[in-house]
């Protein structure tokens, strides 16, 4: 029974959805620290990638700037038995968790740091914003290549996101095989339970889909 229990969780994980656990306030107040989310693996693929998706990420140029060191112990073994089989939440702060911004081929502007983020010629209204921050901080302009995504935070001024590594490799953008889901609900704390919606519906999708 036990194993049956480990495969089927495991089959879950692989091919519908994976839990995470937020470790960081950057996706405030759309995602509060300590929030369990779902993602789906369904997005991207069957499923196009839209604009407003709020994907997570494996780091694609240590953004987090990973310790070297290594960590051993019983606790450890059964915790990595644990979350690779999607019993326990994954923690995101091995990943990222953030907003797509720009898809494949578009062009993502902020003229003014304190004005709204254009993306082909149009501004964005963008209501989930944390109160107080900026939608821009900075002035960039930015082209987003074939494969590759334009993320953001929701806090934009506590979030370390495609801005703050535009001079690694890729200009800041994310390759698309590194998304491992979209999130679509936070399900613990239980007085936060709450769907995950997309404020863009499928206006956008990615050209890559």
């Amino acid at each position: 029974m036990i194993v049956s229990a480990l495969l089927l969780s495991l089959i879950i994980k692989t091919f519908f959805f994976q839990s995470f656990y937020i470790p960081s306030p950057s996706m405030v107040p759309t995602l509060e620290v300590g929030d369990r989310i779902l993602v789906t693996k369904w997005r991207p693929d069957p499923l196009p990638l839209r604009r407003g998706d709020i994907v997570v990420f494996k780091d694609p140029n240590n953004w987090l700037g990973h310790s070297s060191e290594e960590q051993s112990g019983l606790h450890l073994v059964v915790k990595d038995v644990l979350t690779w089989t999607g019993l326990l939440p994954e923690d995101a702060g091995e990943h990222l968790i953030k907003r797509v911004i720009g898809l494949p081929g578009d062009t993502v502007v902020c003229d003014d740091p304190d004005g709204p983020v254009v993306v082909n010629g149009e501004a964005l209204d963008e209501p989930y914003i944390a109160e107080g921050s900026r939608a821009c901080g900075t002035t960039f302009t930015a082209v987003v290549p074939d494969g590759y995504l334009w993320v953001m935070g929701d806090n934009r001024d506590d979030s370390a996101d495609s801005r703050a590594h535009m001079g690694d490799p890729g200009g800041g953008a994310v390759p698309r095989a590194n998304v491992v889901g979209t999130t679509f609900a936070v399900v613990w704390p239980l007085d936060r339970f709450t769907g995950v919606g997309n404020p863009f519906g499928d206006q956008a999708v990615s050209e890559d889909d």
